[in-house]
């Protein structure tokens, strides 16, 4: 099916269920249903556990519009709540992806009770309000029928819980793999990471190897024939239930507590003095309480102490960081205090998510998610344009990119003669930046925007930048 509204547009990444498409419309979510699925939608709406799980906040709000809007042609359409700030698993860290997998499983127990079940187990299924994660794919529900699997279980292994293992197994850092591949990581590739003694590993040999070996043995037959098969064997809903119960132990066990890493200490051993970090503070206070933005993007946001300065006047705020270390001790903290408006996501800014998945539109580019009205960049310059070879021009255009038009990015310089700057710089071969001043900054960044603020930090080697964009 089509949507016929011009004013309408289909969600890239919703393609793969033909019972039901999401689109967007006059600023709204929607979700169009075939017969079928939105028989399976009235059944759900009317279920105690579903609406028990919306109270809870654990799947996004929902609510049919009645009557069917005559000109789209579905049997039904759903209104969801907006989701502020669409992120990928790729970006999450490791307390992040454990904490999704167990909602994700928490959500199917509720459903077998219930008498349904999920057609999908894929991590993409859920996104976050701040640091809580929301299941967003309410397509996915069904009536159970005894002798079926859980049809998600494969996609659940590989996108959720083989890279858990990977992590909590291996000390392997898990967002390379799912980035390479949309699909998650094959049961073939994890036997050959998981062979020998690593076969002993809590949840290996079921989930790994027998996973693989049972995939292997039925790759020639039909769906419908393993599902005779299983239905023969007496496989029962309460077999599935049992399985989610085991995942859910499993998944609980993984957690892999982060360890020290080379950015992890970096607000103590980094070089501000107390008067550098108060003015830094101030600075940041006020162009975000002069924005007051919508949304906030804290680029290289270390352990968060900016972003949150930033979330106590935008409605909500992103804060990015490379350190998956890092991001993981920011999300555990954020998740403790319940705070449902900083998104802390991994990313390398030098290597931001492109598009991706079918045509490389399936899964949107960061750039084309997050575009901000207040965007921060602090202490970063340097380490772009110095340690990663980045040339100015191209900072600021990545930067100025992220702000909406009209938007403010607060950007920080680092002088050539401040301690991290002559840091990196004696790794470079001499005369390899010789654009890499002050005046040659400040420039570039008024070809691209109008300053209307700029500080001077104590130490005298870093001066901030308050810049309004230009459309």
């Amino acid at each position: 099916m089509s949507v016929s509204d011009a004013a309408a547009r289909v969600e890239p990444g919703s393609f793969r269920d033909p019972g039901n498409r999401v689109f967007h419309r006059r600023g709204e979510v929607l979700r169009g249903l075939d017969e079928r699925s939105a028989g399976d939608w009235r059944a759900l709406a009317a279920s105690d556990f579903f609406r028990d799980l919306l109270d809870a906040g654990k799947l996004c709000g929902t609510e049919e519009l009645v009557p069917t809007p005559v000109d789209l042609p579905w049997a039904a359409v759903l209104r969801h709540e907006r989701i502020p700030v669409v992120s990928h698993p790729y970006e999450w860290s490791g307390g992040m992806l454990r904490d999704a997998a167990l909602l994700h499983l928490e959500i199917l127990r509720s459903a077998l009770v219930a008498g349904f079940t999920t057609k999908d187990g894929s991590a993409y299924n859920l996104q976050w309000r701040g640091a809580s994660p929301v299941f967003i794919d309410v397509g996915s529900f069904e009536p159970a029928r005894d002798g079926e699997p859980w049809a998600g279980y494969r996609q659940f292994c590989q996108t959720l819980l083989y890279p858990l293992l990977l992590q909590a197994h291996l000390g392997l850092d898990f967002q390379p793999w799912l980035r390479a591949r949309i699909d998650g990581i094959e049961p073939d590739q994890m036997r050959r990471l998981f062979s020998g003694a690593r076969r002993r590993h809590a949840g290996v040999l079921t989930h790994v190897h027998l996973h693989g070996a049972l995939q292997a043995r039925h790759a020639q037959a039909s769906t419908s024939d393993v599902r005779a098969q299983l239905r023969d064997a007496g496989y029962s809903r309460e077999l599935v239930l049992a399985t989610a119960r085991g995942l859910e132990k499993l998944v609980r066990r993984l957690d892999a507590r982060p360890g020290p890493s080379h950015w992890s200490d970096y607000q103590r051993t980094c070089a501000y003095s107390v008067p550098d970090r108060s003015t830094k503070e101030s600075f940041v206070d006020r162009a975000a309480a002069v924005t007051m933005p919508g949304l906030a993007l804290d680029l290289g946001a270390n352990d968060g102490r900016y972003a949150r300065i930033a979330a106590r006047h935008a409605e909500y705020v992103v804060a990015v960081e490379q350190d998956p270390t890092v991001v993981d001790v920011l999300y555990r903290a954020l998740r403790d205090e319940g705070e449902r408006r900083i998104l802390p996501l991994v990313m390398d800014l030098a290597d931001p998510s492109p598009g991706g998945g079918w045509r490389s539109v399936e899964r949107a580019a960061f750039a084309d998610r997050a575009r901000s009205d207040l965007v921060l960049a602090l202490a970063l310059v340097h380490h772009l344009a110095i340690g990663r070879n980045v040339p100015l021009d191209a900072v600021l255009d990545q930067f100025a990119t992220l702000t909406t038009p009209g938007g403010t990015l607060v950007v920080e310089f680092v002088h050539p003669e401040d301690p991290m700057a002559r840091r990196l710089l004696a790794n470079k071969p001499d005369g390899l930046f010789p654009d890499y001043r002050r005046e040659a900054f400040e420039a570039l960044l008024v070809a691209r925007g109008r300053i209307v603020r700029r500080v001077e930090l104590p130490s005298g080697t870093r001066t901030l930048y308050q810049v309004v964009i230009r459309g």
